[in-house]
């Protein structure tokens, strides 16, 4: 039988990386890029028969990279800590990558539960993010902070997996508020290395589009309270990335430098 990497990359994911790892037990090698976990992120990977490898984060596309160079073997899967490879999904990837006449690489369905219940609109299902399943050499990140662009290297086109996969992209609220604060800041910096700059009410603007695009274009509305609270979720994380950019752009983001820039006693 061929053999499968699967890398999963982490930050203080103790609450969630178990269950990542034991749905890939099957695998012939899980490699665990993390990034200095200061949990048990780490400890319990090991318990898994995981190799961890440490790499400092300078930006999800370059840790994608990393992990990736660490994996041994042909084919490699990638796997998030929020997620659970099911079983359906197992027989199918086996089934790809002992087959001859596969392609190079795959994108895989996401299914997500949130707030009780499985998402079925606002873009979360099926939610195909990026190649996820891949012989090693086919893909490539771009080193991008957030929202990693990505190249296929292969002359075919990818291919698509019918089996999805699970994920719980948040555990609790206070999540989806920590998630927004910090992606939104990964994308200031992204769009400023860009050459990008906004005011307050180009921020305004992304938001509400993108909350409106969520919630009625992408009808998130069929999905209920849980739809809303994504949508205004991605309302403030896209208001806040745009207000950073533009207040980094003035060079004012520290409230407290800036102050004392005015010659003022602090």
């Amino acid at each position: 039988m061929t053999k499968l990497s699967v890398y999963i990359i982490a930050f203080n994911e103790a609450d969630k990386i178990r269950d990542a790892l034991q749905s890939v037990t099957w695998a012939d090698e899980i490699v665990v890029a993390d990034s200095f976990s200061t949990d048990d992120t780490a400890k319990i990977a090991g318990e898994y028969g995981a190799r961890v490898i440490q790499i400092p984060f300078e930006g999800f596309g370059r840790l994608r990279n990393d992990a990736i160079a660490a994996c041994s073997h042909e084919w490699i899967f990638s796997l998030d800590s929020d997620e659970r490879c099911t079983m359906d999904a197992k027989d199918e990837i086996r089934a790809i990558i002992d087959a001859p006449q596969s392609l190079d690489a795959y994108y895989v369905p996401r299914k997500n539960y949130f707030m009780g219940r499985w998402l079925r609109h606002a873009g979360f299902y099926p939610d195909f993010r990026q190649p996820q399943l891949f012989r090693k050499g086919a893909l490539v990140f771009e080193p991008d902070a957030v929202h990693e662009r990505y190249r296929v290297v292969s002359n075919r086109a990818c291919g698509y997996l019918k089996s999805a996969i699970h994920q719980i992209p948040f555990k609790n609220l206070e999540e989806v508020i920590h998630k927004a604060n910090r992606y939104s800041t990964l994308g200031a910096e992204k769009l400023l290395s860009q050459g990008k700059k906004a005011g307050m009410m180009t921020a305004l603007g992304h938001g509400l589009w993108a909350a409106f695009a969520m919630y009625f274009l992408k009808l998130g509305c069929l999905d209920g309270w849980a739809g809303f609270i994504i949508a205004l979720g991605n309302f403030e994380g896209t208001f806040y990335k745009y207000a950073k950019l533009h207040l980094k752009y003035k060079g004012i983001d520290s409230f407290l430098t800036s102050y004392a820039r005015e010659g003022k006693s602090i």
